[in-house]
């Protein structure tokens, strides 16, 4: 049996540190919000010259004043995916095609082209805001009904865990932040709430067989009896999101790597925050037949 309780001190001062630091990164720096929510124009452009690279592209795009222009491939070689912000010349995709039919001989594919207009970006930005806040309430409820309040709160820090932390870690590596990545921070806060519960379901069973046993002893019981289901699915889960992330091209990386962030910190979390909650708080047998008796 591997003893996760022994550890239980060492992980809480690194969750806290954790949490403190991605807190200081989202005030101070902040995220790296896409075109979605701060509005721009977004083209893929594909070249039937291979000699054509992202520097001479840049270089082109430059010359027109689109302001912070980003370029980079998508895919291959030949493929282009240039981001920039809002531009008040309402012909700028004219502008460009045609500059770019000057310099390298109409070698270009448009293959898309999306305009986010600022007032739909900040539209977006609130759904998405909204979004997250609606799921984390919920799925705080599910939990308030579905356990002692004791599991709730582990429960709930748990999640705060996960979805600041991975938060954090975009904000450090100024990762671009889309409706994809919002989708992805949902899809964490069901899988890492899904861990939690599994073991709180193991934990409150294993106090109502076992009357003698300390609930600091008690949790470390419950995690090894769920740790090859907890596993697993852990490794099946990243198996995939590591596929998706080397080959399922560049606009799945974001999303890809969110989740791979949120697995990783959903099964830290379920094993060494929401246990250690119950830890802190003294859950005992009695406090789960007080509260069979009141229902």
């Amino acid at each position: 049996m591997i003893a996760f309780n022994k550890h239980y001190n060492k992980f809480n001062i690194l969750s806290i540190s954790l949490v403190i630091i991605s807190l200081l990164l989202l005030i101070f720096k902040g995220l790296n919000f896409g075109i979605d929510f701060k509005g721009g124009t977004l083209i893929e452009l594909r070249s039937t010259d291979s000699k054509i690279n992202v520097s001479s592209l840049r270089d082109n795009l430059n010359q027109i004043n689109l302001g912070d222009v980003s370029v980079k491939n998508f895919g291959n070689e030949t493929d282009f995916l240039i981001k920039f912000e809002n531009n008040d010349n309402k012909n700028v995709i004219e502008e460009i095609k045609t500059n770019l039919d000057k310099s390298f001989s109409n070698n270009f594919e448009f293959r898309r082209v999306e305009n986010v207009g600022p007032k739909v970006s900040a539209e977006l930005l609130k759904s998405g805001m909204i979004a997250i806040s609606v799921a984390l309430l919920l799925m705080l409820f599910y939990i308030w009904i579905r356990f002692e309040w004791q599991f709730s709160l582990g429960a709930i820090l748990a999640l705060f865990h996960d979805v600041i932390v991975t938060l954090g870690l975009f904000s450090l590596l100024g990762l671009e932040i889309n409706l994809s990545i919002i989708a992805a921070v949902l899809t964490i806060v069901g899988y890492s709430m899904n861990d939690t519960v599994v073991i709180f379901d193991r934990v409150r069973e294993n106090l109502r067989k076992y009357s003698d046993i300390k609930i600091y002893e008690l949790t470390n019981i419950s995690i090894n009896e769920t740790l090859s289901r907890t596993l697993i699915t852990s490794v099946t889960t990243l198996l995939a999101l590591l596929s998706i992330f080397f080959f399922g091209g560049e606009i799945l990386k974001g999303f890809s790597l969110a989740m791979i962030f949120g697995v990783i910190f959903g099964t830290y979390s379920s094993i060494y925050i929401a246990n250690t909650v119950l830890v802190r708080l003294n859950v005992s047998q009695k406090t789960i037949l007080r509260e069979d008796d009141k229902n």
